[in-house]
């Protein structure tokens, strides 16, 4: 199965060791690339200029002071006085000491060497003799700390005339400008800096054994010397689980040995010609092994018995529970993420985002702005809408103690608060006549608001406020969002931008009539997730059965998208490729099932955290893995042509796939039972209902009515469980769209889109020869094929009519013909696909049947 896995060297420790261990390390290639040259040149010049350093400094250690007044003229009035100075490497050593070493950093610079060295190694040689970044921070420090700690003692006991190599210029310098500052007290800030660094460096725990190490001569001057008996007591300690150790493997010797078997306590041993040499090997280092001299009584070999003594040495220091065993399991599993964090401090975190490196998310200048204005509603028109609602309850004698209104984009919710003693089922039986008194459409009673005591009356604004895009993706709640998977959807009725995690919801059903703002929807849905998500992070698998909808995502192929191999475009229209591609989603969630069984992890985002601190082995199949997101434009189209072999794995994915990153979005514009059916509507809790046409329709995809009476454009209800929340959706067109995929398309991507595992499906609803009797044949079977291929149709009322047979047999036959390869499966109200497509090829098939 084909992946964009990320090649990792860095992971790949097992091939590192290996190539380590060759017998030639350093294998110089003249031949090589030019960057290849260019290494070997860079690193030899640093190794030689080690060298260099390292005899420059030490020979200026006695012959400074000599070079002191001929290292400032010039090569030429060198030359012309025919001095030279006494540096082993000359006039540039005696320059280059001078530097570094008199007026910088003293004999700490001899860090310098080490350093230089080992940075040439692994630039020019490809070979790592120490952790290079490691030693790179030692190093900065102990030049830096050291000409500090001894140009305090240069300074303080004034020898800078004699010593002043020690701690070099910096080093004098400094405690100089601190001595005016602080006085003596600058050598406790200077210690405290070195245990500071120890501690962040190496740990608290080696600064504590330190501490202790320096504190244990005063505690062993005791009388009984109890530090030396504590200190003894451990070796013995010690020794006593190693020779447990020896024995747990010597018994499990002793029990793959054929030739042994335990009987009543003793170890007996059966071999020819057996005595304790022969014996010993397998007796462990705490075992006495006595032979018997005595005979014992065997068939067919002496039988020698040899007794184990098993010493009990500090008994009461070894663990007798499985409860004090246990304690020492979690050291295993801390070796393990020691190893882990070892190669995060060598390497870094791993970086999934590194395969597209230069990739750039698409910017805000992308989407439009649109010239809108705010919900006209009037402060006069607020309070004839609350007059009028207040007098249409009173005539039906319901008095109200308050009531308030929200203006939102689409709608203006007016919150009422009854007199004590009102039945809510009242008011909510009064829809009707609040929507003729108010002279609008769409109005909807929520009763009661969840969370406030009071019932909400949703009244549609004249003058509607459009949503754009660029407003919602723009807002500092959507930019900063840390979601896994953000989706912003539109604003809510108080003018909230409402935004929400897919990965949490974690699937979502959507429905809606013809025109009422669905494919808007989804394409929000979508936009959002390429404004927040690294191609290497997400990847969607989009089937649109209406052909037309969903092509805009198609530049975004090799970036985004996941399909089948060997398919021919990645958004699939395809029935027979949609349920393939169903039941590959499903083999890839048991696949992903298998890795998270093997890292020990729950879901998807414990397993990707594993991987990124380094301690998952891609050579074990472990790999970053990207949410999928699964897209269907229409489910209607596919229940209608394929039924259960589409809703057993859309259920299937629905109940098991959350876990493991695949989310699904469905969207229908027929919300029907037989569409959306239990089985389905089971599997998920949130769910989104653009306007449709009747009531029963809202029941089946909000289990609640209220959708039929929105006004359209992309207003919309979103169940989430118990709540329902009424929003604008965001207007995104398609221009807009267009240049998103188009700013993501034109950017290097992988290689291909992500493919799935492969999926063989059946033959084609047993279209084989093979499957086909010609004993059984009808005697109409000949002339029915010759009909079909003529009128190129498929059809059972086609054989009925013109062979003027009856329903039955007519679907005999064309069972027959479906057999026999002549015409493809049922595709449920569409006519059955011809595959012969002339007379003469019929008739070939037919003599060869």
């Amino acid at each position: 199965m084909a992946r964009n896995i990320p090649k990792d060297p860095e992971q790949n420790r097992p091939k590192e060791k290996a190539r380590s261990a060759s017998p030639s390390p350093f294998k110089l290639d003249f031949g090589g690339s030019g960057i290849e040259r260019a290494r070997l040149l860079i690193g030899g010049v640093l190794v030689l200029f080690s060298i260099f350093m390292f005899f420059s400094f030490f020979s200026h250690l006695f012959t400074g002071k000599a070079d002191q007044s001929e290292i400032h003229n010039s090569l030429s009035s060198l030359s012309e006085t025919g001095k030279r100075t006494k540096n082993f490497f000359g006039v540039f050593g005696a320059k280059l000491a001078d530097l570094i070493v008199l007026r910088y950093f003293g004999i700490s610079a001899f860090w310098l060497v080490p350093l230089t060295f080992f940075t040439g190694v692994q630039i020019g040689f490809q070979k790592a003799l120490v952790p290079l970044e490691r030693f790179t921070k030692l190093a900065i420090f102990a030049i830096l700390w050291g000409s500090t700690f001894l140009g305090f003692w240069v300074f303080t006991l004034h020898i800078a005339d004699n010593w002043s190599d020690l701690c070099g210029g910096m080093g004098f310098y400094f405690n100089e400008y601190m001595d005016s500052l602080m006085g003596p007290f600058t050598i406790f800030v200077i210690l405290f800096a070195l245990v500071l660094f120890i501690s962040f460096f190496y740990g608290t725990e080696v600064l504590s054994n330190l501490i202790e190490r320096l504190l244990a001569p005063s505690a062993s001057d005791s009388p009984n010397q109890e530090s030396d008996d504590d200190i003894s007591q451990a070796k013995n300690i010690r020794r006593v689980r190693d020779d447990l150790e020896d024995t747990a493997k010597s018994t499990k010797n002793l029990i793959k040995n054929p030739d042994l078997e335990f009987e009543d306590d003793e170890l007996l041993l059966r071999e020819d010609n057996a005595d304790e040499e022969s014996i010993r090997p397998y007796l462990p280092p705490i075992v006495e092994a006595k032979a018997n001299s005595n005979s014992v009584p065997a068939t067919s070999a002496p039988r020698k018995e040899v007794s184990l003594t098993i010493e009990n040495a500090l008994a009461d220091e070894l663990p007798e529970t499985q409860e004090e065993i246990e304690e020492d399991m979690p050291e295993i599993e801390s070796s393990k993420d020691d190893a882990g964090d070892e190669l995060v401090k060598r390497f870094g975190l791993y970086d999934p985002t590194l395969d597209l490196p230069h990739y750039q998310f698409p910017t805000i200048a992308l989407l439009k702005d649109y010239d809108m204005g705010k919900a006209q509603v009037s402060q006069d028109e607020l309070k004839a809408n609350s007059n009028k609602i207040v007098d249409t309850l009173g005539h039906y004698g319901i008095g109200i103690a308050d009531i308030k209104a929200t203006i939102g984009p689409t709608v203006t919710l007016y919150e009422i608060i009854p007199d004590a003693g009102v039945r809510i089922s009242k008011i909510k039986n009064l829809e009707d006549d609040i929507s003729l008194a108010l002279a609008a459409l769409g109005i909807r009673i929520i009763a009661p608001i969840p969370g406030k005591g009071t019932i909400g009356i949703e009244v549609p604004n004249k003058n509607r406020e459009m949503v754009p895009v660029k407003m919602v993706i723009g807002s500092e709640k959507f930019q900063k969002s840390t979601a896994d998977l953000p989706i912003v959807l539109g604003k809510t009725i108080s003018n909230d931008i409402f935004m929400t995690d897919l990965a949490k919801m974690p699937h979502l059903l959507m429905a809606g009539a013809t025109g009422q703002g669905k494919s808007v929807g989804l394409n929000m849905i979508l936009t959002s997730l390429l404004y927040k998500k690294h191609p290497s992070q997400l990847k969607f698998v989009l089937v649109d059965p209406k052909k037309v909808e969903l092509t805009l995502f198609n530049k975004i192929e090799r970036h985004f998208l996941a399909m089948l191999p060997n398919a021919a475009e990645a958004i699939i229209t395809d029935t027979k490729k949609v349920v393939n591609t169903l039941n590959s989603l499903c083999i890839e969630m048991d696949n992903r099932y298998n890795l998270l069984k093997d890292a020990g992890c729950r879901n998807l985002k414990e397993y990707n955290a594993k991987f990124v601190n380094r301690r998952l082995n891609p050579d074990k199949g472990h790999y970053f893995m990207p949410y999928i997101v699964l897209v269907v434009d229409e489910l209607a189209d596919l229940m209608m042509t394929a039924g259960k072999e589409v809703e057993q794995p859309i259920a299937r994915l629905a109940q098991l796939a959350r876990a493991i990153g695949i989310h699904l979005v469905i969207a229908t514009q027929r919300p029907s039972v037989n569409v959306i059916t239990g089985t389905i509507k089971a599997n998920f809790p949130a769910r989104l209902s653009f306007k449709v046409t009747s009531k029963i329709d809202s029941r089946t995809i909000l289990d609640t009515g209220g959708a039929e009476q929105l006004v359209g454009m992309g207003d919309m209800l979103l169940s989430t469980g118990s709540d329902i929340i009424r929003l604008q959706c965001a207007f995104v067109d398609t221009p807009e769209v267009e240049d998103v995929c188009e700013f993501i398309g034109e950017q290097s991507g992988y290689d291909s889109a992500y493919l799935l595992p492969e999926f063989e499906g059946d033959s084609g609803g047993g279209n084989e020869k093979g499957d086909f009797d010609s004993k059984d044949k009808d005697e109409y079977f000949e002339e029915a094929a010759r009909l079909i291929v003529t009128h190129q149709q498929g059809s059972t009322s086609l054989i009925q009519r013109r062979l003027k047979l009856g329903y039955n047999r007519a679907g005999r036959i064309i069972d027959q013909l479906e057999k026999a390869g002549v015409v493809g499966p049922f595709e449920g109200s569409k006519a059955r696909e011809v595959y012969i497509k002339d007379l003469d090829a019929l008739e070939k098939m037919l003599r060869d049947l």
